[in-house]
């Protein structure tokens, strides 16, 4: 492994975009550290590395994705959430508590939180529906990656149609949320279950919309029809 890592690291930095590495940090608050690769070139380089991996067994790949975690880096940690995804048809229920060990000790940032949750724990949770609870449980998290986890591991189930009663709820957990970060995650989770479910969500913002907060409002309403966009955001 220690030379999957030294190529993986070695491709990045032969990968290293100038304007990327000037510019990035503007996409962030919080300060992170990274090499200044552009997105697609570090998708390509994922799946080039999966390609040697083919014998590796899960474990083995996912303690590599361990080991790029801990590194620090934003690029690092997107080529772990592509392996980690690799490897979906093989997800076990045991595999939920690496995930959330993952969001809980790694994640410092949206994309990483993203890129994870979308995919790697999203697929998971269509495979195992019945860990939703725990997502659940990610609400009540002091750690806004982890409550922002909650509702963006949903963002692929829900523009499937899945989960609509376990989107409401997580929604009504997170509603009052004073991050903004938290409110952009719930409120893209409802935005994806509008795409099948219209009228459920726009009667469920309808009902809220006197205490959500407008940013959430804002990004769950987001695809809705004209009239339904300004009947959401009237004041009365």
């Amino acid at each position: 492994m220690e030379n999957i890592i030294a190529e993986i690291r070695q491709q990045l930095k032969d990968n290293i975009d100038i304007s990327t590495r000037e510019g990035i940090q503007r996409f962030f608050r919080e300060k992170i550290v990274f090499y200044g690769v552009k997105a697609p070139a570090v998708s390509k380089i994922s799946k080039t590395i999966f390609k040697t991996l083919r014998n590796k067994t899960k474990d083995e790949i996912f303690n590599l994705c361990e080991i790029l975690w801990q590194s620090g880096y934003i690029e690092e940690s997107f080529i772990a959430c592509h392996l980690s995804y690799f490897m979906h048809k093989y997800y076990e229920p045991s595999d939920f508590g690496i995930f959330e060990k993952w969001v809980k000790n790694y994640v410092n940032n949206w994309a990483s939180c993203d890129t994870l949750c979308n995919h790697t724990i999203g697929e998971f949770i269509e495979r195992y529906p019945e860990f939703l609870s725990r997502l659940k449980e990610f609400t009540k998290s002091d750690n806004r990656w982890t409550r922002r986890a909650a509702a963006v591991s949903l963002i692929v189930p829900a523009k499937k149609g899945k989960f609509l009663n376990d989107i409401i709820q997580i929604a009504d957990l997170l509603l009052l949320d004073k991050d903004d970060l938290v409110q952009k995650g719930y409120g893209w989770m409802l935005k994806a279950a509008s795409r099948l479910h219209l009228e459920e969500i726009f009667d469920y913002v309808m009902s809220k919309k006197a205490i959500m907060p407008r940013t959430a409002l804002r990004y769950a309403i987001e695809k809705m029809p004209r009239e339904m966009k300004k009947k959401a955001m009237e004041k009365k």
